[in-house]
């Protein structure tokens, strides 16, 4: 038996980049988390399909948005837009103070294999100090978004989960923020 590919609108998710906090009257935040370094704060705030991370240090800030496309939010301050489809990689250093790099990841499965993948992640989340958001579906199937943090002396490491039972999406995205402009490791 094969399966016809589902129409998932993959190109309807985008990474925005800011050189400037947004605002929170532009998401339904579902959860957040605050973290306090010596040398740099993060901030973490988990929506619907979607997540905005904050990283200041020595008053250079850098937010990274994942939203769906049409998603309104400002101009001012956008300092790149990626579409999520399939995988990208993207480094950049900032007002010479912070580095950063991310790694997108999108990928359709079938109802089975989604499901299958919304049971892992469901548990998973349990065994993290993660947000998580769970929505479960009227109709079709449930969608989920979880993200995970682990902090450093000068950078965070950041993994955000996206599922969309709508289409089966996956969108996966692993980012580093640091503090300073020496390499990533």
């Amino acid at each position: 038996m094969t399966t016809s590919p589902k129409d998932t609108g993959l190109d309807a998710y985008q990474l925005l980049l800011y050189r400037m906090p947004v605002h929170p009257d532009f998401f339904q935040i579902g959860g957040r988390r605050r973290m306090e370094q010596s040398n740099y704060e993060f901030e973490a705030w988990i929506h619907a399909g979607g997540h905005t991370f904050r990283f200041e240090y020595d008053g250079a800030t850098v937010t990274e948005v994942v939203v769906p496309e049409g998603h309104p939010l400002p101009d001012r301050g956008v300092l790149s837009t990626t579409a999520c489809v399939g995988e990208k990689d993207f480094e950049e250093v900032f007002s010479d103070r912070i580095s950063y790099v991310t790694s997108i990841q999108t990928e359709t499965l079938s109802d089975h294999l989604y499901l299958g993948s919304y049971r892992e992640m469901l548990e998973h989340a349990d065994q993290t100090d993660g947000l998580l958001m769970d929505m479960p579906a009227e109709e079709g199937l449930p969608s989920l978004s979880l993200i995970e943090f682990q902090r450093y002396a000068d950078q965070i490491h950041t993994q955000s989960y996206h599922l969309c039972g709508d289409g089966g999406l996956v969108l996966r995205t692993q980012s580093i923020l640091q503090a300073g402009t020496h390499p990533l490791d």
